[in-house]
């Protein structure tokens, strides 16, 4: 079955990141040339989706701006003759068919996903964190995509994750099937003690869910932080049918976090084709300072 359409959750403060988020919306943040929901986007469209429902809320109109057509940007760079700008500018605007809604009370992921029950319809969807920018040779959309195909189960993207830092994430259990494909069949969002961890593996910033979730999630209970949990959702799931997890092919950036922001910009820096050899003759000789 073909996955045609995306949910994108962008409404949550950047807290991590005070005080550039103060204004300006994480997802806005550049990486190098182009803002973390750019990418997010464009690897939606590559993997072949061509609806997508982004989750604002108060002060993100920054978002929708930067997808909207710019009349008076376009005719400037047109005077001007500078059209490769003007490509650029106007691709933004054909991405795809882009809607935006408010998420009006911060109650948590799962309360914003709610938020997509009547753009979804009862067709499988994919959700992509809007701070979780991944860059692979294959979407790893697509990479989730291809194996909801396969199995028709629900399908989270995951990583194994420190054991120091598991408690900021969720903890699966999970069995292998083959390579990099395993079976989920429980969850455990943030486990605090060592014995509600049921495996390093945590899902990060992509997962195609069946519509059944909306619900699932009409009835889920506040849970950690008093918030409603999109992973406790799950997680029903994944004990009465079972899941399956990818670890995608890709490296991951976490945009809420500032060590994850200066790792984006130096890495994606490096390969750029404007900055790639400057950057890294300037990296080089900073090397020799340290």
């Amino acid at each position: 079955m073909k996955i045609k359409k995306a949910v994108i959750p962008a409404a949550g403060f950047g807290t991590r990141v005070l005080p550039a988020t103060k204004n300006m919306p994480k997802e806005m943040f550049p990486i190098v040339d182009k803002p973390t929901i750019q990418f997010i986007v464009e690897e939606a469209v590559a993997a072949g989706i061509t609806d997508i429902l982004i989750i604002t809320n108060r002060g993100k109109d920054l978002i929708e701006d930067h997808f909207d057509k710019s009349p008076e940007l376009e005719s400037l760079l047109e005077r001007g003759g500078k059209t490769e700008f003007l490509e650029t500018v106007r691709k933004i605007s054909d991405l795809a068919n882009i809607s935006f809604i408010r998420q009006k009370e911060m109650k948590g992921l799962g309360h914003a996903v709610l938020k997509a029950k009547s753009f979804v319809g009862d067709e499988p969807f994919a959700v992509m964190y809007g701070d979780g920018v991944i860059v692979s040779e294959t979407p790893c959309i697509k990479q989730l995509i291809d194996c909801y195909g396969e199995y028709g189960e629900g399908v989270v993207g995951v990583k194994k994750v420190d054991a120091k830092d598991i408690h900021k994430y969720g903890s699966l259990k999970v069995e292998n099937f083959h390579d990099n494909v395993f079976k989920c069949t429980d969850m455990k969002e943030k486990p605090q003690t060592p014995e509600e961890v049921l495996s390093l593996y945590s899902i990060l910033d992509r997962c195609v869910l069946p519509a059944k979730i909306f619900d699932i999630l009409e009835r889920t209970a506040p849970g950690a932080g008093g918030e409603i949990q999109l992973t406790d959702a799950m997680r029903e799931i994944a004990v009465t049918e079972g899941m399956v997890a990818v670890e995608f092919e890709g490296k991951r950036y976490d945009m809420g976090n500032k060590f994850g922001i200066l790792q984006a910009q130096i890495e994606v820096g490096l390969k750029h084709p404007e900055t790639g050899d400057q950057l890294k003759e300037y990296i080089k000789n900073l090397a020799k300072t340290l």
